[in-house]
């Protein structure tokens, strides 16, 4: 039995229509106007247990709908969602215990308090062994190298820090599935990389099965061997991330600062220009082709700084959308 079933699941809100000018407004108070916002449209997909999807999408695309749907904190309009063979909305105890979301946007440490207060809750809340809460601790503690930073105040904390605590707050009952919204998001670029790599070793040693939502395109190239692709309510793509990649992130970006300006004619040998100024430019390039590219670029121009970087996803998920199919 799959860990995960999507069946046809759909979201609509109500959403207040705001009328114009005060006229509107004292109209609005005796009679409101609503519109039907469909944040999810009709979308099915089964994930067996132990698999580390990649769910992504731009802003509004209604990955964080889904999420809150399978976590039982929504219910929807119409279509089913079975997770571990409960059905989320229900939020029965023994489905609660095998889950957890963490939003990368949001606070479940005590700000004034030090972390290990918090968890100490959650091993009361969970009803969690003092024994099995101490081993998990120390596991997950030392995986995340914050076996330093337990007693401090979180508000003392960094960014990167105070996440590594939400993690373990979320993670100490040892959840079956996990849902991960923008995890990284605001993190800076080593933050990022050792929380990636702790949600692999999570992944492996728990057999945990996992839905990362992500901005960040090396998040899901380097943790999502399969990815499922939404945009505006309706599934794009639900497939091998390689075949991701080859179909729809054919190129990759160099990002140029000059020490003196350089002309875009010159630049336009070596690829695409997608942005371009005096001092800094923005060449796309073919993916096989970004090592000789990069290594002309540093020989023949006065280049001061070089990074390349992936496509942005929204790049990608507008090329999968206006292919208008739905690929497997």
């Amino acid at each position: 039995m799959p860990s995960i079933e999507v069946t046809g699941l759909s979201k609509t809100y109500k959403v207040y229509k705001k009328q114009e000018g005060l006229k509107g407004s004292i109209k609005a108070l005796f009679h409101r106007e609503y519109e039907d916002v469909e944040a999810v449209k009709n979308i099915s997909f089964s994930i067996s247990q132990g698999e580390l999807i990649g769910f992504i999408g731009p802003n509004g695309a209604g990955k964080t709908t889904t999420l809150k749907i399978l976590s039982g904190l929504l219910v929807p309009t119409s279509g089913s969602a079975r997770v571990l063979g409960f059905t989320p909305h229900e939020r029965k105890e023994a489905y609660l215990k095998q889950i957890s979301l963490v939003m990368g946007q949001k606070n479940q440490l005590f700000w004034d308090l030090p972390a290990i207060e918090t968890f100490n809750l959650n091993r009361d809340i969970y009803e969690i062994p003092k024994e099995r809460f101490n081993e998990v601790l120390d596991d997950l503690t030392e995986m995340l190298d914050v076996g330093d930073i337990l007693h401090q105040q979180v508000r003392k904390l960094s960014l990167g820090q105070r996440m590594k605590c939400e993690l373990i707050s979320a993670l100490l009952h040892t959840p079956k599935v996990l849902f991960l919204d923008e995890p990284t998001i605001g993190l800076d670029v080593v933050a990022q990389k050792n929380l990636r790599q702790f949600i692999k070793q999570y992944n492996e040693k728990y057999n945990a099965t996992i839905i990362l939502t992500s901005h960040y395109m090396d998040d899901v190239k380097e943790l999502a061997e399969r990815v499922i692709v939404i945009n505006d309510g309706v599934l794009g793509y639900d497939g091998d991330m390689d075949n991701l990649v080859k179909k729809y992130a054919k190129n990759k970006i160099i990002r140029l600062n000059f020490e003196h300006e350089v002309s875009k004619e010159k630049l336009e040998q070596f690829g695409d220009v997608t942005d371009f100024h005096a001092l800094k430019a923005t060449v796309e390039v073919p993916r096989e082709d970004i090592k000789e590219v990069a290594s002309k670029i540093l020989k023949e121009l006065p280049v001061e700084d070089l990074d390349i970087a992936e496509v942005p996803v929204e790049d990608i998920i507008r090329q999968i959308f206006e292919n208008h199919t739905v690929l497997e």
